[in-house]
């Protein structure tokens, strides 16, 4: 068995005793965001300013995007700075066998388990509310994990050199909480003013929403999902390679 996979096993043994825990973040709080909002206030929005489409299909596969950069989050920048600095999971990891590029290698599997879980609960309850449009929403859910990798690898590697766990916070509030507002999550780039617009292109999440949408909506084209794809494709690489040389520095103890 190669040496990640075991990280991975026992981070999987792990989960099976908490899983109950991680339900109301990853998969319970973006429902309530449908319902509430979707299928609530949504009916409040008239169809013909998102060219016909309901505010309930228009808001869900964009939730599912935010969802998994919200459970990107949470798993990697979270839970790696506790691995290494309050549970310690990491240091325990580091004192056997495992290499650096092991300890990373398996939790960043288990955090791609986590996120592809959650968009396949979330997709499932779109499509019971009817919320899909086409049959190319099952595409949906890997896009959901491509953009959630598109976070998770990079923030991996910022998290391990991380020393407060303010700074964590930090960062959620200030920088991943705008983009919901800033990436068409909610209401197309339309409201977002002009001068705004050009921000909102470059940002990953912005990405993956329009990549969930199109595909929900049965709107998408081979381009412009290619150019989405290798856009996130490219973070979560970079986030890769860059956390190669993060926990190697960082977790020899």
């Amino acid at each position: 068995m190669p040496m990640f996979l075991r990280e991975f096993s026992a981070w999987m043994r792990r989960y099976r005793r908490t899983w109950r825990s991680t339900i109301v973040v990853s998969v319970a709080n973006p429902l309530l965001f449908l319902l509430a909002i979707g299928a609530g206030l949504g009916r409040l929005v008239d169809p013909a300013s998102l060219n016909g489409v309901s505010y309930l299909a228009f808001f869900a596969p964009g939730m599912l995007a935010a969802a998994a950069m919200q459970n990107a989050y949470i798993e990697s920048a979270f839970v790696v700075h506790s691995a290494l600095h309050r549970e310690r999971g990491y240091v325990v990891a580091a004192a056997t066998p495992l290499e650096p590029r092991d300890i990373m290698g398996g939790h960043l599997l288990f955090i791609a388990f986590r996120i592809a879980t959650s968009a396949l609960a979330f997709t499932v309850v779109m499509v019971a509310f009817g919320a899909a449009r086409s049959p190319w929403v099952v595409l949906a859910v890997p896009a959901a994990l491509l953009t959630g990798l598109a976070f998770a690898t990079p923030l991996a590697a910022w998290a391990v050199t991380v020393e407060r766990f303010a700074t964590l916070n930090t960062v959620f509030r200030f920088v991943l909480m705008p983009m919901y507002l800033l990436s068409g999550t909610f209401f197309t780039l339309d409201a977002v003013p002009g001068w705004l617009r050009p921000v909102a292109y470059v940002l990953p999440l912005w990405h993956g929403v329009d990549l969930c949408r199109t595909l929900s909506l049965g709107t998408a084209t081979p381009l412009t999902s290619l150019i989405h794809v290798g856009y996130l494709t490219v973070l979560a690489v970079g986030g890769v390679a860059a956390a190669l040389v993060t926990y190697r520095r960082h977790l020899h103890f």
